[in-house]
């Protein structure tokens, strides 16, 4: 909101109509140390293989390989990277008072067809001298992404702005499904789906089953995307992932979608390279 170069208004000026100190806005955040990426990057793939893992169990592994780190460095580290260990244990936490409870709604429901549910999570993306984080809105019967945004913080404008943009793009789902995380509990979040009147399910905490659909896209970009290029910049990582997720809607099948894309599923289509037969 400070515009540097405004002949009108000084710097000193912008940030008192804004009630900020001066020294805020020329503060520059100090990244984390190469050696903490490496671990951090360590710790991503890990966690896709083992998402029971925990501070505890992390910190053994990454001695184990070579990294001499203890527990509480660890415990940082994945708190940054928003990743929590996906185990059943005792409910000794309690959410958030502003933060509205909402209800799991797809127990014992059969998704068949488009926009039925949706659902949306955040992941961890490593680049070479830095991080970001992505989030993505995936129609759950079709596995489509149907929006995606990056961002350099965990707030939840970022995944506001990619609901915002599934919905006005694909019309509204009748539930959206996520987690319990503080993006997705956020008033921003949870009242622009109350406005489009769609039904709000959240998982049951530890069950990373529940939202499987787009656990399993995030193992695809990562291992096939993101560890293998080493993106410099986030323009760079954004362009990539781009054309990631182009390719996957229309040009990856599924099994369990008959050896359809999730583009051919979620408009249905025939597939690609079978005879279309035309009414008479």
């Amino acid at each position: 909101m400070v515009e540097p170069g405004d002949p009108g208004l000084s710097i000193t000026k912008q940030c008192e109509l804004l009630q900020l100190s001066r020294s805020s806005w020329y503060y520059e955040a100090i990244g984390e140390s190469e050696l903490n990426l490496k671990l951090m990057r360590q710790i991503d793939e890990q966690f896709l293989e083992s998402p029971y893992y925990g501070a505890r169990q992390m910190a053994r592994y990454l001695r184990r390989q070579g990294y001499w780190v203890n527990r509480k460095r660890v415990r940082r580290l994945m708190q940054k990277m928003g990743l929590m260990a996906i185990y059943q244990k005792p409910n000794t936490s309690k959410p958030h008072p502003e933060h509205e409870v909402f209800p799991y709604l797809l127990r014992g429901i059969d998704i068949e067809a488009p926009n039925q549910v949706w659902c949306s999570d955040v992941t961890y993306i490593p680049m070479k001298k830095g991080f970001l984080y992505l989030v993505a809105v995936m129609d759950w019967y079709s596995r489509k992404v149907l929006s995606w945004r990056l961002s350099n913080t965990l707030d939840a404008d970022f995944c506001v702005e990619a609901l915002k943009e599934a919905l006005a793009k694909y019309g509204n789902p009748v539930i959206f499904n996520t987690d319990q995380g503080s993006q997705f509990t956020s008033f921003s979040f949870t009242q622009v789906l109350k406005d489009a009147e769609v039904k709000i399910s959240m998982d049951s905490k530890g069950r990373w089953m529940d939202n499987v659909m787009i656990e399993r896209l995030w193992r695809s970009l990562k291992y096939e995307c993101i560890y293998l290029h080493a993106f410099e910049s986030g323009g760079e990582a954004r362009k990539g992932i781009d054309k990631w997720i182009r390719r996957y809607n229309k040009e990856r099948p599924h099994s369990s979608l008959d050896d359809r894309t999730p583009y051919e599923t979620y408009w249905n289509l025939p597939k690609a390279g079978y005879p279309i037969t035309l009414a008479a």
